[in-house]
């Protein structure tokens, strides 16, 4: 039997127990009885493995013959814990909800994934009941287009953009407006972004960006615009508040901007895209969605136990390194960065024939997915930015895509009117969900990952569950 010298290590590059001499044939399932072993756990938990950043999913053997790795020097294999709660795939749609006279364009979960809100062309926003899946309360405020709905970190407030460039503050609870209007930008709101809760409990500053080049940081307790991010040359197209004091912004100038969340002072500029920069995605977004909050739903006795709750849940997806930001463009490529570390890119990734319309990182921060208008969606790596596959099945441009709250399924939404639930372990289709009668603008997977909502142009908004 053929065997190789080989070491276990932790995605921080910690070694655990001694080298070993391993059979050639072994298999996730025994190497996972191995580690736990080595680890002593009371209970066993679910890893997976990867030598060079490539997953054993067959064999040892198999994973270094394919990627041609000798066994002449120690194999180092790095093993990642799985999330040990799993989401069930969505495969029905339980709800058909009629109200909004307009297209649906964007819809959210709360990070408790109780509460639903969507946004449309009728110039109204709905908050749907979930337990009932049925209407719970009708927006209205804005005057033009609701292009952007977003929950705070806490879920006690829900923030509101339209093509008019005004931003509403609204009670997710009762419907009532918290403050006067938020008027300043000049043209439509394309990105609204919360400040993270493990940084202020009070979740009571956000980040607007707007066509109007510029992105303006507010306190939603005042209404007071805290100061301005000036220095595009054109469109903003996504904002970010990242974990680390950092506000990132990307435009369609083809420049990603980082500035201190701070006082707004400009820190630098990421300069390597060739056509207008679309989206972008940190991989800890999924944590800073949900703040404190995780699949067991637990009550907090205080603010102070909350936020030290969304600190760790944060520093564990981050781990020892700084934030990872992804960008995806009109020049079908998309970068890997480190911002804080260094102003140039990990990594260019290729391979898109069309533009990336979205780009998304796993809630556990290993795999990005991209979204494309060539009808597909690639998954990469999240560390390294290296390719690892091509999920075909839809037959028009991909608009979303959004993973569950374990990072083992993907869902996503196409103008060919379906949504698809995809397995990311098989990296296959799971689940073809028809049923709506034009283009799926919005899919959002609920963090709790009890359900999937989706908003289509033909001004239905569908619940799947399983």
């Amino acid at each position: 039997m053929k065997t190789a010298i080989c070491q276990f290590k932790t995605p921080d590059d910690e070694k655990s127990g001694p080298e070993l001499d391993l059979p050639l044939d072994i298999n996730p399932q025994q190497l996972q009885v191995l580690v736990n072993d080595i680890l002593r756990q009371e209970e066993e938990l679910p890893y997976s493995f990867y030598v060079n950043d490539f997953e054993i999913q067959k064999t040892l053997n198999q994973t270094l013959k394919k990627n041609e790795i000798s066994t002449e020097q120690v194999v180092q294999i790095v093993y990642q814990p799985q999330s040990i709660f799993k989401v069930r795939s969505v495969t029905r749609c339980t709800s058909t909800l009629p109200g909004h006279t307009e297209a649906i364009l964007n819809v959210n979960f709360g990070p408790k994934g109780r509460s639903l809100a969507s946004g449309s062309g009728d110039t109204t926003v709905r908050l749907w009941d979930l337990n009932t899946q049925t209407p719970l309360k009708v927006l209205k405020a804005h005057s033009n287009w609701v292009l952007f709905v977003c929950f705070s970190p806490d879920g006690k407030r829900l923030a509101t953009g339209c093509m008019d460039g005004k931003v509403n503050i609204w009670d997710p609870f009762t419907g009532e407006q918290l403050i006067d209007t938020l008027s300043s930008h000049r043209k439509w709101i394309t990105y609204i972004a919360w400040e993270p809760f493990h940084q202020n409990p009070k979740c009571n500053h956000l980040a607007t960006a707007s066509k109007d080049c510029t992105v303006r940081v507010w306190n939603v307790d005042t209404g007071d615009c805290k100061f301005i991010l000036a220095g595009h040359k054109s469109s903003i197209t996504c904002v970010k508040w990242g974990g680390e004091g950092l506000i990132y912004t990307a435009s369609q100038d083809r420049t990603i901007k980082v500035w201190s969340a701070k006082n707004g002072k400009f820190l630098k500029s990421l300069e390597e895209h060739g056509h207008w920069v679309n989206t972008m995605a940190l991989n800890t977004d999924f944590v800073i969605r949900t703040g404190p909050f995780d699949h067991t739903m637990p009550n907090f006795k205080s603010d102070k136990d909350a936020q030290k709750s969304a600190l760790k849940r944060y520093d564990e997806v981050k781990g020892k390194e700084s934030e990872f930001l992804v960008t995806g463009s009109d020049d079908f490529t998309m970068f890997l960065w480190q911002p804080k570390k260094k102003r140039t890119s990990i990594k260019r990734m290729i391979g898109h024939r069309q533009l990336i319309n979205q780009v998304c990182f796993s809630p556990n921060g290993r795999i990005i997915a991209s979204a494309s208008f060539d009808k597909s969606i690639k998954l990469w790596d999240g560390k390294t930015g290296n390719f690892l596959c091509t999920l075909f099945g839809h037959v028009g441009p991909v608009y979303q895509v959004s993973f569950s709250s374990d990072s083992r399924l993907l869902v996503s939404s196409s103008k060919d009117s379906t949504v698809k639930v995809w397995d990311i372990k098989t990296k296959k289709l799971k689940n073809d969900l028809p049923g709506h009668l034009d283009e799926v603008f919005a899919v959002d997977f609920s963090p709790d990952g009890q359900s999937v909502a989706s908003g289509s142009k033909d001004r239905l908004l569908k619940i799947w569950k399983n």
